[in-house]
């Protein structure tokens, strides 16, 4: 009974250790999948930030560009705006002298009634 029990124990222990290789070699394919996954990803990486790097530089050269050219067009639009002012300002003036000589005139009819006319 003895020698039947250490067959039976080494028959287990067997099976132990040939499960153990199995669970080992596919954790091994699995760990080497892993590590070509994680290669290619440094690569994707590695090529994501180049481009990134250029879009960076690209987008501050554009942004020299453009507060360049805000720079060289400020100077006009300012001088439009006095444009604006000036051209307010006779239209003020110009309002305000034809509602100074706007004169009233009177009228008479035959009913001696007096009639005020606006000329323009």
């Amino acid at each position: 009974m003895l020698e039947w029990s250490a067959v039976f124990v080494a028959i287990a222990f067997i099976i132990l250790v040939i499960y153990l290789v199995l669970t080992l070699r596919k954790l091994m394919a699995t760990l080497a999948e892993t590590k070509e996954t994680l290669s290619s990803v440094r690569t994707s990486v590695n090529g994501i930030t180049d481009e990134a790097e250029e879009l960076i530089h690209q987008a501050n050269e554009i942004s020299v560009d453009v507060k360049g050219k805000m720079e060289a067009v400020d100077p006009l639009i300012e001088s439009a705006h006095d444009v604006g002012d000036m051209i307010h300002d006779v239209t003020s003036s110009i309002k305000r002298t034809a509602l100074q000589k706007n004169n009233k005139k009177t009228i008479h009819t035959q009913e001696s009634k007096p009639v005020q006319i606006k000329l323009k």
